[in-house]
């Protein structure tokens, strides 16, 4: 055999071996053919760093003969086990008019020196071979390295088959490699899922610290820019610190995700570092494991935005916090510095909203005020609302008490939240500022009604009376106030705290009457809120307000001492009506209406006996505390003949009447012909000439003090209409 056939067939063992290796077949002049088109050389070098890029971010690009050309991109790198996972695509670009078979080419990934690096093709992309005329395809190629190879010095080598070389390749060109692209913070990166175009950011991030840790959460978006649904991937998520340690963050809602074209969802990561690690110069690591490659490698790295601001806020916007269930957000609604007794309450309400797609806990949480920069006032968080959870797109309130001297004058206050990490730890969540210009309390005119909105127990409060009841010492104040159950199920009245406060700032607490049982839906209770005042104190110019009584950190019930109140609302009160009416039909003793007619006298055997027929109806629909009242009728001749009172408590009016026999003496709710009081006077008798009328009055008595409400001079021994 001659040399040259000699050589000739050992180019072609050596073509077929090489064959085998690549399991790919390799015509035997495509090579040179190619070779022979290939014109000058030109790398374009693109930055890898700090660059916006909606596409996957391109490291360099080497060019072909017509208009053909290699793009490198994806380059990622992921510590894992001792040693670097590498991953990178090299997308190959055919804008000729005929077909490109990349069997014809292959890529080296080389060390400083020149050696190079064992490298393999994902095993979904390895048919990948012909690329159509004017399209592109991408090929994914992996590598494992020591930890101690220097990776900022590698190079992605571009080779053309060339057996005419000694080597039988033809150099096309290399692109050094950065350590690691790292997407911008802000700027969002593509990501392909399957064959799918996924375009993702961090759209938020937040943290908190406590002594231990910081708690971080972020808020990862992805947006489907194909034209099919693409099924997210197993990704694992981690905090990458400035000094390499890797910390897991949990994903909350990533499991089997499937993304719509043209749909954006939104993954929550949480998780904890510790402090004694520096948290500047993180970065979130999203890495996948590929079952057929059996090894951990990175799909995307992305520099951190700055953290959500939570501190300095303002009252009436909404700021994002996060714990580790996930994120929120919170407003501060109103604050207000209230009168209780000798002190003054600063409550602030809180909503708490949960703006994600999967449903949270409460979150745990305590607060407290700071005055001036300087004066710490202790609060209590507490939360009226009958919620266990806020589903998505909903939200709770919360009402933060401190107390401080009603004296005391400040410029600034802070309001600090906290979430409770322990029984004595706390990390603070957010605070927000403002000037000493507290909110007023919302007034309501006569006839408004005032709305207390609450999950589970909503009430409505209207103001619908006030009477004063006259002492030889003292007055008492009251206001008739309804309650309204809004809720569509049975609900307990609101425990109430009240005070009544005179038009030169002087305040007065009032009782507010208690009410047992539930209302029914849309059912009303009566309440009275008293208060006692010095003797001829004016009424005429006075306000109440009213609030959701609290004690021990939560609302109060029925039988407990308040020490605050929350949810205040204010009342301007109607005028009282002095007029006494001159009839004894339909007297107002609400709840409850008497009518008294066909009213006679007569003197029998020493005694006076006064009668008449009554009806006495309450309105059902009212629930109301009755303790303390009673209905007074006075009787007082003109003369001074003869003056008698009788007193019938309230709490009879419902009861049921006697059955020994004996004659019931008491007023009953409903009708009565011929009811009669009698007196025992053995002297009346002697005074007939002297009996010409007499005044039959009927008062409300509230422990004790008296409220005329009618009067009628009627003639002795006659009968009335």
């Amino acid at each position: 055999m001659k040399p040259c056939q000699r050589k000739r067939r050992l180019s072609e063992l050596l073509l077929i071996l090489m064959c085998c290796f690549f399991s790919i077949a390799l015509p035997a002049n495509a090579a040179i053919q190619a070779a022979d088109r290939i014109a000058d050389q030109t790398i374009d070098q693109t930055a890898a760093e700090g660059e916006e890029a909606a596409a996957s971010p391109s490291v360099g690009t080497v060019s072909l003969a017509d208009n053909r050309y290699f793009e490198l991109k994806d380059w990622s790198v992921l510590a894992d086990n001792g040693a670097n996972n590498i991953t990178f695509t090299v997308s190959v670009h055919n804008d000729s008019a005929a077909d490109l078979m990349f069997h014809d080419y292959w890529v080296h990934l080389l060390t400083p020196s020149g050696s190079p690096i064992t490298l393999n093709v994902w095993l979904q992309d390895k048919e990948i071979d012909r690329i159509a005329p004017h399209s592109a395809q991408n090929i994914r190629f992996y590598a494992t390295v020591g930890d101690q190879t220097n990776l900022s010095e590698l190079s992605v080598e571009f080779i053309q088959w060339d057996f005419s070389r000694p080597n039988f390749e033809r150099r096309l060109g290399a692109i050094a490699v950065p350590a690691g692209y790292v997407t911008a913070a802000g700027s969002s990166r593509e990501v392909r899922m399957g064959d799918i175009p996924v375009r993702t950011v961090i759209k938020q991030r937040s943290m908190r610290q406590d002594e231990k840790n910081y708690h971080t959460t972020i808020v990862y978006e992805m947006t489907n820019a194909g034209a099919k649904s693409a099924a997210v991937p197993a990704y694992s998520f981690a905090i990458r610190t400035l000094e390499g340690f890797m910390y897991p963050l949990d994903s909350k809602n990533g499991k089997d995700m499937t993304i719509d074209p043209q749909v954006t969802q939104e993954i929550e990561l949480t998780g904890s570092i510790p402090v004694s690690v520096s948290s500047e110069g993180w970065q979130l690591v999203l890495s996948e494991y590929p079952q057929d490659l059996k090894l951990n490698v990175s799909v995307a790295v992305y520099e951190l935005p700055a953290v959500s601001s939570a501190s300095g806020g303002s009252f009436g916007q909404p700021y994002t916090f996060a714990n580790d269930a996930g994120i929120y957000t919170a407003e501060i609604a109103s604050i207000r510095r209230l009168p209780w007794e000798d002190q003054d309450l600063l409550t602030a309400e809180i909503v708490v909203a949960n703006n994600s797609e999967l449903s949270l806990p409460i979150p745990d949480m305590t607060g407290y005020y700071e005055l001036d920069d300087a004066v710490k006032i202790e609060a209590t968080l507490i939360q009226p609302d009958q919620l266990i959870g806020l589903a998505p797109g909903t939200s709770t309130r919360f009402q933060l008490v401190g107390k401080l001297p009603y004296t005391y004058a400040f410029s600034k206050v802070k309001l600090v939240l906290e979430e409770k990490e322990s029984d004595t730890g706390t990390g603070e969540l957010l605070s927000f500022t403002s000037g000493a210009e507290l909110l007023n309390v919302p007034y309501y005119n006569e006839g408004e009604t005032y709305t207390a909105e609450h999950a589970g127990r909503s009430a409505g409060y209207k103001v619908c009376d006030v009477r004063t009841y006259r002492g030889d010492s003292s007055d008492t104040f009251m206001i008739m106030l309804e309650a309204s159950n809004l809720e569509k199920r049975y609900s307990d009245v609101t425990r109430l705290a009240a005070n009544v406060q005179s038009a030169d700032g002087t305040i007065f607490p009032a009782v507010v009457s208690a009410i047992g049982g539930k209302l029914s839906p849309g059912g009303k209770a009566l309440l009275f809120l008293t208060a006692s005042l010095p003797k001829g104190t004016p009424t005429s110019t006075m306000h109440v307000m009213i609030g959701e009584a609290i004690a021990g950190g939560k609302l109060a019930s029925r039988d407990e001492q308040a020490d605050g109140y929350i949810g205040a609302a204010a009342f301007w009160l109607p005028t009282e009506r002095f007029t006494v009416q001159d009839d004894l039909l339909h007297i107002d003793l609400v709840p409850y209406e008497l009518s008294m007619n066909r009213i006679t006298t007569a003197i029998v055997l020493g005694e006076l006996n006064l009668s008449f027929d009554y009806e006495l109806k309450k309105d059902r629909l009212m629930e109301t505390n009755i303790e303390g009242r009673k209905l007074v009728i006075a009787f007082e001749d003109e003369n001074g003949n003869k003056t008698f009172t009788r007193e019938y408590d309230f709490k009879d009016f419902e009861a049921a009447k006697p059955n020994d026999g004996t004659k019931d003496t008491k007023l009953r709710a409903g009708q009565k012909t011929r009811f009669e009081i009698k007196e025992s006077d053995q002297e009346l008798i002697y005074k007939l000439e002297t009996l010409k009328t007499y005044k039959l009055s009927v008062y409300d008595s509230f422990n004790g003090q008296l409220k005329l409400l009618a009067a009628k001079k009627i003639d002795w021994f006659t009968t009335t209409d």
